[in-house]
């Protein structure tokens, strides 16, 4: 069995260079596009509550519009 002593080390061939580069690059785009899904989720919360109360704004208006014509009548 070989024993690799801290002077006595091998450099890092120019394909494991290589592949540590690849999965760096690899990492960097997973962690970006984990980011952009997670603000996609929250994005969609935020929509569905504005939809919410713009439905709930409708009826108000009309209710007041009821009431509105109805003593104006």
């Amino acid at each position: 069995m070989l024993r690799f002593y801290p002077e006595e080390k091998m450099a890092k061939s120019r394909l494991t260079k290589v592949a540590e580069s690849i999965g760096g690059a690899i990492g960097k785009a997973d962690r970006t596009a984990h980011k952009v899904a997670k603000a996609g989720v929250l994005a969609k919360k935020e929509l569905e509550a504005l939809s919410k109360e713009v439905d709930s704004l409708k009826k108000r208006l009309q209710k007041t519009t009821k009431r509105l014509r109805n003593a104006l009548s």
